[in-house]
């Protein structure tokens, strides 16, 4: 559970720096960070696959590149309906969705390093 938590988290603060970074990109809040964060999860679960697989073709000619349009439109469509929450075009959306990508990586691998000394200490 605590594990879930962090990776909430850590995909909140990618959004924010994400936010701070590019000026195409903006969030109101923290509030909005984590509700963004929530949305991103549940449509990485849920819709996220389902767009993979129907891009499949493409996604294989481009060596998986095309997954980071896939991400962009997704941020299109999340800022579409969550207040606060604003991606500004397209390429801003590209952008953001690489950069949303590498710190979500980093994050994570940053719990998962905690979560094994910790394991270790036991």
């Amino acid at each position: 559970m605590i594990h879930l938590v962090a990776k909430w988290l850590v995909a909140a603060l990618s959004f924010i720096i994400i936010a701070e970074l590019l000026v195409g990109i903006s969030i109101a809040s923290t509030y909005i960070a984590l509700i963004v964060a929530v949305l991103w999860g549940i449509l990485s679960i849920f819709i996220k696959p389902l767009l993979i697989f129907i891009t499949l073709p493409i996604n294989i000619l481009t060596f998986g590149l095309f997954t980071f349009v896939i991400n962009a439109l997704l941020l299109l469509f999340l800022a579409s309906f969550v207040e606060g929450f604003v991606v500004e075009g397209f390429w801003w959306g590209v952008w953001g969705a690489i950069g949303i990508s590498i710190l979500n990586w980093i994050g994570n691998e940053f719990v998962r390093a905690l979560d094994s000394q910790k394991k270790d200490v036991r």
